[in-house]
């Protein structure tokens, strides 16, 4: 069996397209952007609900008044009443504010919010974001709405934030439920519109869960070290010596390379398909392996990105550190990288040069060259990867050759704010949840302390990315049963003081 390793950009997991901007690789320094590479093709998981898939007619441009922002394309948003409480009862929304890529992917693992809808008797609702999935304007042609920055330039968080707030308006129009309240959630980039959401329009929703959600992430807030600095804590806390053989594999990888027939010996070793290869794909393939890892250090079994058993990053180590593999560094490594490649050991190569994008998260690269500017690829001396600096000149040369354009990394902070948060906030934000685990690397840019006695932050210890949002099984954690009821109780808060509002007899 032949495995596609797919080169995709995202956040998600959704925000890695700006981790590779800044990587040296010895000599040889892999192009911007690089790949994130798919693992093993697994099949799309079950949806755990019937969700009616529907469309919205969206405008393009809610900004301006201009010929073309009339026009409109078709936004797909999926949609269950299995245990909505109905209009007349004023039972609430849940809605998912969509990240980059299809809806259905998101609707599919974020079990959270269909596990509590019994509990609010919920109407569930996942929006899927402009520009990716199907829900692509310029007539639904993705070639065409992908072509150039007049067309991409309406790929935006405000305009997304936009279609939300004009979907829902309208959506409960139609389903005569002006008086139910709205909460939103989301994950990653999806968990950083829900707060943004929250923040721009009150009026919408009465409170945000925005779970691993690196709104801090930006100029001159967030370390570009820190992304880098928590994945090497992660292996570094399972093994020392699972840390340095990955530390001192890059240097190892690249001597190799560069002796004859040493790309023949990686391809072996690493059981590489035979069309390509070369030093700095190999690289970017490990790179993914352990960066993903760390992310999706998740306590049970996943099926997210790739099969992987309970706690991964232990299970990588574990492989490192085998006896069995001697001093051959490769053959650990390989080991370690099967985890996240190739759990299920089906795989016999992996192709390093396949582009597809199975879950439409393309759209990525455009924001990551415009409003993203997240500097995330700082290595200092102590790091698992090799040592490198983060280099915004770096981005701002590969966005203006590759889409024409110039990234302005202001203007999120300008936008939605970030600078002094907490004093900024806790004067006017009000019922919002920042959920981080301490073993997501994005938790570095996430808020990490409470900033007023309605905007809470909830930090798990052990916990990995949106872990919360997954769907709960009977082999979780007491700590993080308690993170999802505690999540309840706040949620069911602000459901409580808005009915009181709405009818003080209520």
């Amino acid at each position: 069996m032949r495995i596609m390793a797919t080169r995709f950009i995202s956040l998600f997991f959704s925000l890695l397209f700006s981790l590779f901007s800044g990587i040296s690789f010895a000599k040889p320094t892999p192009s911007f952007p690089s790949s994130i590479i798919r693992p093993e093709k697994i099949s799309p998981p079950t949806p755990a609900e019937p969700y009616r898939e529907k469309f919205f007619t969206q405008v393009l441009d809610h900004y301006t008044f201009t010929p073309q922002s009339y026009k409109t394309f078709q936004q797909r948003y999926l949609i269950s009443e299995k245990y909505w409480g109905g209009a007349e009862k004023n039972a609430p929304i849940f809605l998912y504010t969509g990240n980059e890529g299809d809806i259905d992917w998101f609707a599919q693992n974020t079990g959270f919010i269909v596990d509590i809808a019994p509990h609010f008797k919920a109407l569930l609702v996942f929006i899927e974001h402009r520009f990716y999935g199907k829900s692509m304007p310029f007539g639904g042609n993705k070639e065409v709405a992908y072509s150039n920055s007049s067309t991409l330039g309406y790929l935006t968080s405000t305009q997304a934030l936009a279609d939300y707030a004009t979907l829902i308006v309208d959506l409960k129009k139609n389903l005569s439920a002006a008086d139910s309240p709205v909460v939103v959630f989301g994950g990653s980039y999806g968990g950083m519109l829900a707060a943004w959401f929250r923040l721009k329009y009150p009026h919408v929703a009465i409170g945000a869960l925005a779970s691993s959600s690196p709104i801090l992430n930006f100029e001159n807030i967030t370390s570009p070290y820190s992304f880098n600095n928590i994945i090497t804590q992660d292996f570094r806390g399972e093994s020392e010596d699972c840390y340095r053989v990955i530390k001192r594999s890059w240097q190892e990888i690249e001597d190799t390379a560069s002796q004859p027939r040493g790309l023949d010996l990686l391809r072996k070793s690493f059981k590489i398909c035979n069309n390509y290869i070369s030093a700095s794909s190999l690289y970017n393939w490990l790179y993914t392996a352990w960066v993903y890892t760390a992310m999706t250090d998740y306590p049970t079994p996943s099926n997210f990105l790739s099969p992987m058993p309970a706690y991964p990053v232990k299970e990588m180590c574990k492989a490192i550190d085998d006896p069995k593999t001697g001093n051959n560094t490769f053959a650990k490594l390989y080991g370690a990288a099967s985890v996240y490649y190739n759990y299920s050991g089906t795989a016999t190569c992996f192709d390093l040069d396949d582009d597809s994008d199975p879950h439409g998260l393309g759209g990525w690269s455009w924001q990551a060259c415009t409003e993203m500017i997240m500097p995330t690829s700082g290595n200092n001396e102590d790091s698992i990867f090799a040592a490198s600096t983060w280099s915004y000149d770096d981005r701002a040369a590969y966005c203006e050759a590759y889409f024409g354009v110039e990234p302005r990394p202001s203007w999120i902070t300008t936008e939605f704010g970030g600078h002094d948060i907490k004093r900024v906030l806790k004067r006017f934000g009000s019922n919002i949840i920042f959920f981080n685990g301490l073993r997501d690397p994005w938790s570095g840019g996430g808020v990490l302390e409470n900033i007023s006695s309605s905007i809470v932050a909830i930090v798990a210890e052990h916990g990995a990315h949106h872990v919360d949002l997954r769907f709960a099984t009977s082999e979780d954690p007491k700590w993080l049963r308690d993170v999802r009821k505690r999540e309840v109780n706040i949620i069911a808060e602000w459901l409580s003081e808005y009915y009181d509002d709405l009818d003080p007899a209520h």
